[in-house]
């Protein structure tokens, strides 16, 4: 059963690593390495926190287990210290102790959490950092990716060297420190999940107030169509920039291109930069390579390497990003006809959503006998709306626990947090199945709080994922690298949370697997009686700073266009975006006339060729009959002219020998024509 549970659980999160890095990233272009480190980061996360809730039920099943051995052991004394006297003992009654649904054997956990944390944080420390620099890099060879690696990450890796050696010698020299091997490695635990704490609940103050938000925002259509005119109009902004820099950086291209020639050493590095470029800048710069030039190192000065890996690096990020605004602007200018398409079916009479633009693909079975136009409109303009409601209501109050939970966690006696009476309540009836789903339910609600700030945010163009396959490979790694080092502190927050951890609780009871491995933070009292306890607290302040969203505005303060609904700003970028997509539709609109009216004349020219061949077969076979009664008579006149012709000589008008005619019709094995030369057409004048 064991087997069984942590098979499914396992491809499970494979499942659905696979499908986030297939909607994010481009499995058919990237490097295979990027999408294997991406794919494990992400399953091995997944794979913690699915496991979480089976690792509670299994340690709340064994605690039932010790407190009925100690029930027995100590009504056993008791009965042999009662067989001389006279007194009555009060017998306690064993507890029942079913297996939960998904018990996993003593031993087992313990070595899948060894494997699954120690191979998450050997990709997040060591080689997805690596593994970034090699993507990013222009090297044209591996050893020069590996090389641009190794220099790029040489700062990183040895300020961690330089601060564990420190640590490593204070140890050392210091009397009063008796470290041994475990608690060295607890220190390292310790130091990581400070690090990941600390960046988890700036994150997760942030989802825990945006996410409620963005749901019943979701349900008013008219702040959802000026928030997207808002996006048009700032993507077109960065569309024409990532146009206009492209173009320079083919410029450079062009340039390099006409003086390095194909005797170059360094041609091969320039055919590996042109196979980068869009097919359209491939065909321009094609075109000026067709005359062979031989290379002469005095007539110009040519880039040397160093300068093509750095074209090379401008050349990948320059095409990345144009291509991510493109497909970008298609979907957000279908987004916004379709919102536009909502607002006008609103007041519609007859209940049947009419699209602007309807597919071209054919509908499938879905779209015909369910999601027809009038199931369609009242989703769309009745039912979305209060669903998103709803929704927003239940997430707010799940946000509103967590948030008085991780300020209360510490309080044992009473118990304060909302998440611990709920599992203790759970427990005290051995409630396993009400255990796994209330464990799974909260610890995926700040999975989703932390990961969706971590797939919203954007550094620039420094880290940014972008769905549709638009991701590119330095954002994929990052993006494994903050989960790596995220999710292990936030489970951790969880078991706090729910009073799983004895050590920030203080209680006296079986430890979880996951526990056991990260080892006891006693080695450093000041972080586990004071940083881990109080620092969560810091989710209010974070939490009213974007209730108020002052993160917004000081964004807006220093020049980041934010969408705020009461700034001039937004509005004039809401009214560029409308302009924006007016003319859009527009122009999608007479692209679709054109071609209705070319289908529609290649429709009525078949239909005519059609009949006109129908007319032509009639006509041939009724011109075959009648031919086929004069074929004798035709034949026998032929023959009389025949022999007739063959006893005439042909005229010699040119006054050439019959000899030269013959020649001139076959001269190396081709037929010229019989007639005589241009010389003499006016000889008869």
């Amino acid at each position: 059963m064991s087997a069984w549970v942590l098979g499914l659980d396992v491809c499970g999160c494979a499942l659905l690593a696979f499908l986030l890095l297939r909607r994010y990233g481009d499995l058919a272009k990237q490097h295979r390495m990027v999408l294997l480190a991406t794919l494990l980061s992400w399953c091995l996360c997944f794979i913690i926190v699915f496991t979480i809730p089976l690792d509670v039920s299994t340690t709340i099943y064994n605690q039932c287990v010790i407190d009925n051995h100690h029930v027995v052991s100590t009504t056993a004394s008791r009965s042999n210290h009662t067989d001389n006297s006279s007194v009555l003992p009060t017998e306690s009654v064993p507890k029942v102790c079913n297996k939960p649904w998904g018990y996993i054997p003593d031993g087992i956990l313990p070595v899948f959490w060894r494997v699954v944390y120690w191979t998450s944080q050997f990709l997040t420390w060591l080689l997805i950092p690596f593994m970034q620099s090699y993507a990013r890099s222009g090297a044209f060879s591996i050893s020069g990716k590996i090389k641009t690696a190794l220099i790029e990450n040489a700062i990183y890796y040895g300020t961690y060297l330089f601060i564990f050696c420190s640590l490593l010698i204070y140890v050392a020299v210091s009397p009063q420190w008796h470290l041994s091997w475990y608690d060295l490695r607890t220190i390292g635990i310790t130091a990581a999940n400070t690090w990941g704490l600390f960046l988890l609940v700036l994150l997760l103050g942030y989802g825990l107030v945006e996410i409620p938000r963005s749901c019943w925002l979701a349900s008013c259509h008219g702040h959802l169509l000026a928030k997207t005119y808002f996006k048009v109009a700032k993507l077109m902004t960065e569309k024409a920039d990532a146009e206009e820099n492209l173009e320079d950086v083919m410029e450079d291209i062009r340039g390099v291109n006409e003086t390095i020639k194909y005797n170059h050493p360094l041609r091969k590095c320039i055919d590996t930069i042109l196979k980068k470029c869009p097919v359209e800048y491939q065909e321009k710069l094609g075109r000026n390579m067709d005359d062979y030039e031989d290379f002469d190192d005095k007539r110009n000065p040519c880039p040397n390497k160093k300068s093509l890996v750095k074209l090379h690096k401008q050349v990948i990020y320059a095409v990345q990003r144009h291509n991510r605004t493109q497909v970008q602007w298609q979907i957000l200018l279908d987004e916004a006809f379709h919102l536009e398409d909502v607002a006008k079916n609103e007041t519609s009479s007859a209940h049947q959503f009419i699209h602007s633009f309807p597919s071209s693909q054919p509908s499938g079975w879905f779209s015909k006998y369910i999601y027809t136009p009038s199931a369609e409109w009242y989703w769309e303009c009745v039912l979305r709306r209060w669903c998103y409601r709803v929704l927003a209501v239940g997430l707010s109050l799940m946000s509103v626990a967590v948030v008085w939970s991780e300020c209360t966690f510490f309080s044992t006696q009473p118990v304060l947090s909302l998440f611990a009476i709920f599992i203790q309540l759970a427990e005290r009836q051995y409630n396993y199945l009400y255990i796994q789903v209330a464990c799974f339910i909260t610890i995926i609600f700040l999975c989703y709080c932390v990961y969706s700030t971590v797939f919203r945010i954007r550094v620039f163009n420094y880290y940014y994922l972008a769905p549709h396959h638009q991701t590119d490979a330095y954002s994929l790694q990052f993006s494994g690298m903050l989960f790596c080092r995220l999710t292990p502190p936030l489970c951790l927050n969880f078991l706090g949370v729910i009073h799983m951890d004895s050590i920030i609780s203080h209680q006296q009871r079986q430890q979880t697997s996951y526990t056991s491995i990260m080892g006891s933070m006693r080695v450093l009292s000041f972080i586990a009686n004071g940083f881990y306890i109080y620092y969560p607290m810091l989710i209010v302040l974070l939490c009213i700073a974007t209730y108020f969203s002052l993160g917004t505005r000081c964004l807006n303060l220093l020049g980041f266009q934010q969408f705020m609904g009461e700034s001039d700003l937004t509005s004039d970028l809401v009214d560029e975006g409308k302009e924006l997509i007016r003319r859009e539709r527009r122009k999608r609109q007479r692209s679709e006339d054109g071609e209705n009216r070319r289908r529609e004349w290649r429709e009525k020219y078949e239909t005519r060729s059609r009949n006109s061949y129908s007319e032509l077969r009639e006509n041939s076979t009724s011109n075959d009959h009648r031919r086929g009664h004069s074929l004798g008579r035709s034949h026998r006149e032929q023959g009389d002219q025949s022999e007739l012709l063959q006893d005439v000589e042909p005229l010699d008008f040119n006054g050439d020998d019959p000899q030269e005619v013959e020649d001139r019709r076959y001269v190396g094995g081709r037929y010229l024509s019989t007639s005589g030369s241009r010389t003499r057409i006016f000889d008869d004048v």
